[in-house]
């Protein structure tokens, strides 16, 4: 069993590696920032996320890393996918980006006056109640989570070798500080998002806003056609 200080060091390195790999702004981070910012199913999509995130950190120390080296045919096939739904993804941000208004209407932030407009973030309206959009949020949060084969070289493959670098007790240390920061940092990005909220009162910040998520999600889908 390693020493205290071998833990210590092998659960902060965990923790370390593992937000340098999920803090860039990427098309699963930017969808949840979107979410936390209307106040839309965020319990659901933050779940998903982080679940994802620690089957994935602990699939990679366990060694079944391995595996995916010897199946490129798979990680060629979840590319194009990825690549087909980013882009359409990112198409119909765009396309939203023409009605800001339209995108505050759906968060229950209308920007005309009026009993909707007083209503709170997230308590939806009309046909995009909570009630209908927890169904399309869910499957948008797993496809950006498991359609890119990104997540399976990075977190997978290069957790699962930096952990088997610190033996065979460390590495379950280095998973465990990796998988505190997947969990702070999907919790922080989509309950915290709420927090800037008051600087995207105006359709204007919301258009912009729109116009970054469809940024992102076709430069990823850019780089995985052409990765």
């Amino acid at each position: 069993m390693p020493s205290l200080g071998g833990v210590l060091d092998s659960a902060f390195s965990g923790l370390l590696t593992g937000l340098s790999l999920i803090v860039a702004i990427g098309a699963q981070n930017a969808y949840l920032l979107r979410q936390g910012l209307r106040r839309a199913v965020v319990g659901p999509v933050v779940a998903i996320c982080a679940l994802s995130d620690l089957a994935l950190i602990l699939a990679g120390v366990s060694g079944i890393g391995t595996i995916v080296t010897h199946a490129p045919w798979a990680l060629t096939a979840v590319r194009w996918i990825g690549v087909a739904f980013l882009t359409g993804y990112g198409l119909s941000s765009a396309w939203r980006a023409r009605r800001p208004e339209g995108s505050l209407a759906v968060a229950g932030e209308p920007a005309g006056p009026g009993p909707a407009a007083r209503r709170g973030p997230g308590t939806g309206n009309g046909a995009g109640g909570p009630g209908r959009e927890r169904g399309p949020a869910i499957r948008r949060a797993l496809a950006l989570t498991w359609l890119n084969p990104h997540v399976y070289l990075d977190t997978v493959l290069l957790l699962g070798s930096v952990a088997a670098t610190h033996g065979p007790g460390g590495r379950w240390w280095f998973a465990a500080g990796a998988c505190v920061a997947s969990v702070a940092w999907f919790t922080g990005l989509g309950y915290g998002a709420r927090l800037v909220a008051p600087l995207l009162a105006r359709p204007r910040a919301w258009q912009v806003l729109d116009l970054l998520v469809a940024l992102t999600m076709l430069v990823v889908a850019a780089r995985l056609a052409t990765g």
